[in-house]
């Protein structure tokens, strides 16, 4: 879940070429890429962009519409007989909407011979004013896998002309939107994904940030052009100096079992240390 590119749903182009990325996961966006007079024809185009590819199919995901508007049951009775691999919630008002959309679901996958449970969910939960305020009730949500935050439309929500400093970075109520959206998915024990970098030409800035947020506690983050697929991998994957410190982490404790904390090259190691040795190691297979 390193990289999650966005695809409008109404461009066979931009799908197809997002499918054949490398992304670990493509995202058919039926929302915000497309006008409303061109919904139909975009749940047309990502079924059948789904039924044309039936290997490597759980990692082609759909962004459906909110629950808050007329789309959604449309979207999902168009997309769910094609098996998507996943669906992103945008719009996420708590984890009640969750709830919802794991009833429509639920439905779908009876309907079309689907495993009951099987279609993973992705939440976007700071897209509203309201929504800020229930970052931290996802915990036992059913199907909920990640949990990613925006700021796009939380601007547009509280009425904001801009979401940026006069440096370029975040204003105060983002950051306190990318930091709930953090503490939440860790609590709800689903994988953090950070939000989009708009500028998909600084490739430079955006390796930067996506370093940064991995030292956050980021699994992941959302991409819109193919260009930045490359540079969220290489972010979001441990180097060979991080697994063998790590696995050194791992050795020591286990050569030491039952303590608290050891001494190492001038200062302590304690379970902490170890837990996130063992988290890591674990990210790659070797836990």
């Amino acid at each position: 879940m390193r990289s999650w590119l966005f695809a409008p749903g109404d461009s066979e182009k931009k799908m197809a070429k997002a499918a054949d990325s490398a992304a670990d996961i493509a995202l058919f966006d039926l929302e915000d890429a497309v006008a409303t007079e061109n919904k139909p024809r975009a749940r047309d185009l990502v079924r059948a962009m789904l039924a044309s590819r039936p290997e490597g199919r759980e990692r082609l995901w759909v962004r459906v519409n909110p629950l808050d508007g007329p789309h959604t049951l449309a979207d999902l009775a168009a997309v769910m007989p094609a098996r998507p691999g996943g669906i992103m919630l945008p719009k996420a008002g708590g984890r009640g909407d969750v709830e919802r959309l794991d009833h429509y679901l639920s439905a779908l996958e009876v309907a079309n011979g689907i495993d009951q449970g099987s279609t993973p969910v992705i939440a976007l939960v700071t897209e509203t004013a309201a929504s800020m305020f229930h970052t931290g009730d996802y915990r036992g949500a059913p199907r909920l896998v990640a949990m990613s935050w925006g700021a796009e439309d939380l601007a547009d929500s509280i009425g904001a002309s801009s979401n940026r400093k006069p440096d370029g970075s975040y204003g105060f109520t983002y950051e306190l939107a990318r930091s709930l959206c953090l503490l939440g998915a860790a609590n709800a024990g689903v994988a953090a994904i950070e939000t989009i970098q708009a500028d998909f030409r600084d490739l430079d800035g955006l390796k930067a940030r996506a370093e940064q947020v991995r030292r956050d506690g980021f699994a992941g983050m959302l991409a819109i052009h193919p260009a930045q697929v490359d540079v969220i991998n290489a972010a979001f994957t441990p180097n060979a100096e991080e697994l063998a410190h790590a696995q050194m982490v791992v050795d020591l404790f286990a050569a030491n079992p039952g303590v608290g904390t050891i001494g190492y090259q001038g200062g302590m190691l304690d379970r902490p240390h170890l837990s996130r040795a063992q988290r890591l190691l674990c990210q790659v297979g070797q836990g």
